[in-house]
């Protein structure tokens, strides 16, 4: 069967997307064993209600302002727009989560979508190894796919001398930071500002996508899709609102990912508040945007904003 195109991702009729090896990433596993090794071993023996405080705040900014706003909902999906300077001020905080630069997590991100997307993935981007062995493919190897479709990112992307600096130098941003921590409070706050906050990041990640990949409540299905998004509702708070990956999936260009009643989403309050300081503008919801080809709604609740083109989305399945 012919493997679908992206937008970024190109394919053609030797492109294959469950044909390839999970090989071993030395650079990534070591910044990641690293990262960890020292946040295990080292941290608990120096640890003080400040370097926690610093950990708990640095987390926060990195990753809702940082990965969920700055890389995810406006970086790879932009799903609403803001001057340049706010754009580059949270991609930044993004690249400080340190799980790679800003164009290796377009790529990243976009590869894994695309193979989502086919009939059959290899069951790398499909998250269905083991507990541990997932750990293990995700976060210290990469998947070579013997056909893979062609990458080709906009020139918004390519051409942008900034993104080309924080991608060569996505690892070495953590070093002001560290030398500013050390210098403030000790080896208590570098161990829990830089390693502890990076290790606890990576391994959330990868937590939040072997779960909300392979089960947990729905209320979207993508008939025809080899993977299918879950939600996470326990974790919709620490994770900013990407727990709602069932949502995701369904409406990936969504500024908004908590779309139900009682849906947490601090992402998406964020953007709201900065949308109030005329900081971003044009957030995109599901009632402003195409429903994807096969989305079916499997749950009975939906928002009004929403509920136009999820009934427009039943229509053409049963059609």
């Amino acid at each position: 069967m012919a493997c679908l195109s992206t937008p970024r991702l190109l394919a053609d009729s030797t492109t294959s997307a469950t044909e390839g090896r999970v090989a071993w990433a030395p650079a990534r596993s070591l910044w990641v064993g690293g990262m960890t090794l020292a946040a295990l071993v080292l941290a608990p023996l120096h640890v003080t209600p400040g370097s926690v405080v610093l950990f708990l705040v640095t987390s926060a900014v990195t990753l809702c302002a940082g990965h969920s706003i700055g890389l995810h909902r406006l970086l790879i999906h932009r799903s609403f727009s803001a001057p340049l300077w706010v754009e580059r001020t949270l991609i930044y905080l993004g690249t400080l989560v340190g799980m790679a630069g800003p164009l290796g997590m377009v790529q990243l991100h976009d590869t894994r979508d695309w193979a989502q997307r086919q009939a059959a993935c290899h069951p790398l981007h499909a998250h269905r190894a083991t507990l541990l062995r997932d750990a293990w493919w995700q976060m210290h190897c990469r998947l070579v796919l013997m056909h893979p479709p062609r990458f080709v990112p906009e020139d918004r992307l390519s051409r942008d001398r900034t993104l080309a600096f924080l991608e060569a130098t996505w690892m070495a941003q953590q070093l002001p930071w560290a030398l500013l921590f050390f210098w403030i409070g000790g080896m208590p706050w570098l161990l829990w500002g830089v390693p502890v906050r990076i290790a606890a990041s990576l391994t959330g990640h990868w937590l939040v996508g072997h779960f909300t990949h392979g089960r947990g409540p729905q209320g979207w299905v993508v008939d025809g899709a080899a993977v299918q998004g879950h939600d996470l509702p326990a974790a919709s708070l620490v994770t900013f609102g990407e727990a709602w990956h069932g949502n995701h999936h369904a409406w990936p260009d969504s500024a908004r990912l908590g779309l139900e009643p009682g849906q947490h989403d601090p992402g998406w309050w964020l953007l709201l508040a900065l949308r109030r300081l005329g900081l971003v503008w044009g957030l995109k919801q599901p009632g402003a945007l195409e429903p994807r080809a096969g989305l079916r709604r499997v749950a009975p609740e939906i928002m009004p904003h929403a509920r136009r083109d999820a009934d427009g989305a039943c229509r053409a399945v049963s059609a």
